[in-house]
């Protein structure tokens, strides 16, 4: 009898534990709650000082990091950019609706070795925006003579983060209240010997860019904040 009881009752907790894991499920995508994401037409072709340079287009990578990347992606946009300097800035943006723990992003740090480049450092930032500060990562990348800094910032629904535990406890909290977080990786380089100048004239890129953007979509690229 004891016996009986014991098995029912651990019957009783798996059968519960289940029917909480899935009551807990997230369920309700929050892409298809806000505006539809199409990032070739989001993205002006010309803005600020900065106008889309077609005859330089940006290299596709090799077919294995390809495949990963449209596995955890939903859409990819690669272009560049150039000022009147002739100044060329490549800009690369990730958007994927599903960003669960199944579905996480594929950083620069990862990608860029995977290519043959080197990675000769690595910090975290600010970048200044006329909305503030998005916090972000950059890196210096090394293939060859090329000399390729870096500067990429990531989202998760409506926040920002440089990613880690902070990015992870935003997906966690989404979860927790039934919603799928959606997210991108914007990624911002240039192919320049000067590691502080490159810096400076992405953030540049980088705030005109934001600013030519409907507010809709600006809060997608620039998480919580807002311009005034």
């Amino acid at each position: 009898m004891n016996l009986w009881f014991r098995n029912f009752a651990l019957l009783v907790l798996m059968l519960a534990a289940s029917g909480l894991a899935l009551a807990l499920r997230p369920t309700h995508k929050i892409a298809e709650q806000g505006p539809a994401i199409d990032l070739e037409t989001i993205i002006p072709h010309r803005f600020g000082e900065w106008y889309e340079d077609q005859k330089h287009l940006i290299q596709m990578v090799d077919p294995q990091q390809k495949e990963l990347i449209d596995k955890i992606y939903t859409q990819t946009l690669s272009r560049t950019y150039v000022n009147a300097n002739g100044y060329r800035i490549m800009l690369a943006i990730a958007y994927g609706d599903n960003q669960r723990d199944s579905m996480q992003m594929h950083y620069p740090e990862v990608c860029y070795p995977a290519q043959g480049f080197s990675l000769q450092s690595k910090q975290t930032g600010g970048l200044a925006t006329s909305a503030g500060s998005i916090p972000v990562t950059r890196i210096l990348t090394n293939l060859g003579q090329r000399n390729e800094p870096v500067t990429y910032w990531t989202t998760v629904g409506d926040r920002v983060f440089r990613g880690g535990i902070q990015k992870k406890l935003a997906e966690m909290s989404y979860g927790l209240n039934g919603k799928i977080p959606d997210g991108m990786l914007i990624r911002i380089s240039s192919i320049d010997a000067e590691a502080t100048n490159a810096y400076k004239m992405q953030t540049q890129f980088a705030d005109q860019m934001l600013n030519a953007l409907t507010p809709e979509y600006r809060k997608k690229l620039n998480g919580n904040l807002s311009l005034n």
